[in-house]
């Protein structure tokens, strides 16, 4: 899909879901053939004519400046990561399509070093596909415990959280609000799609989640984007039970960012992080699993 259809199709979505009442255009108790605004509603609310606006949706224009996308986000209601994806957008066909292939992610010094410091905070790191490149002890026992903690060392092997998410059952079950987590994944993976228009290892990953989860096809296709800088989540652990967690994004520009798992101080969820410290530290660490303590271990058919 090129990146006027991307543009066009996302106007249009999200035309489709704003609603007269929303935007206090009248309808004088008409009955409306299509859901949401019409298209010349929309461009008097942007300021902008109905035929240059259906021009912009149907991808026959390309031309649009800041000002005008900066209209049309506020008419149709964009916050402020949905107002920059739509930026991205009408930049694609500007930015060269060929050059330099992208710089392959790796984990820095420093960073490791970040994640050792961390300690007993759960935290991984993450590259713009969402692959896994480092953990540390904790995160990997938060996040993946039933995987190789050596995973991510090796590129053929690594996890990657999107995947995780909606193909992984075990992932799939840590997340009470499965659906919550899910549309999260989506709508920060339309972000960095917006972003990196001509990666084509990101559009593989699109493709076979897509091919492989329905549910993710259908979220794609609904065009919601957000970025998950700050998020909480229920989570039921099958070591330590039931928990509440603040998953953070540590983004400092360009290049992978680290994802850590805070709790509230004093609460039970602080306890079972505690716990989960305690189990892990005196775990054995085999290929493909973490093996928990016998008194800490689950019964059989709670994995």
């Amino acid at each position: 899909m090129n990146a006027r259809t991307q543009l066009g199709n996302f106007l249009q979505a999200r035309r489709s879901q704003l609603r007269p009442e929303d935007v206090g255009v009248p309808t004088y108790g008409e009955r409306r053939r299509v859901p949401g605004l019409r298209r010349e509603e929309l461009a008097l609310l942007a300021g902008v004519s109905a035929s240059y606006y259906t021009r912009l949706e149907q991808g026959q224009s390309l031309s649009a400046s800041a000002e005008v996308l900066d209209a049309i986000a506020g008419a149709l209601r964009l916050d402020e990561s949905e107002r920059r994806y739509l930026h991205d957008l009408a930049r694609v066909d500007r930015r060269p399509t060929r050059g330099r292939r992208p710089a392959l992610e790796r984990v820095t010094e420093a960073m490791r070093q970040l994640l050792d410091m961390l300690g007993d905070v759960p935290a991984v790191v993450l590259g713009r596909r969402s692959d896994v490149l480092a953990w540390n002890r904790l995160g990997h026992a938060l996040f993946a415990g039933h995987l190789d903690p050596g995973a991510p060392d090796l590129p053929a092997q690594r996890p990657n959280m999107a995947k995780l998410v909606f193909i992984d059952c075990h992932t799939r079950d840590l997340y009470t609000n499965w659906p919550s987590k899910a549309r999260a994944v989506v709508g920060n993976l339309r972000l960095v799609a917006a972003q990196h228009p001509h990666d084509a290892a990101l559009h593989a990953l699109l493709g076979e989640l897509s091919a492989k989860s329905t549910e993710f096809a259908s979220l794609w296709a609904d065009h919601r984007v957000k970025a998950c800088a700050v998020a909480t989540y229920e989570m039921r652990h099958p070591l330590v039970g039931p928990l509440t967690v603040i998953q953070q994004t540590l983004n400092n520009g360009p290049g992978p960012h680290i994802v850590v798992a805070t709790t509230e101080a004093g609460s039970p969820s602080r306890a079972a992080f505690a716990l989960l410290a305690q189990a892990t530290t005196g775990a054995t660490w085999q290929a493909g699993s973490l093996a928990a303590p016998a008194q800490t271990r689950p019964r059989a058919g709670q994995d």
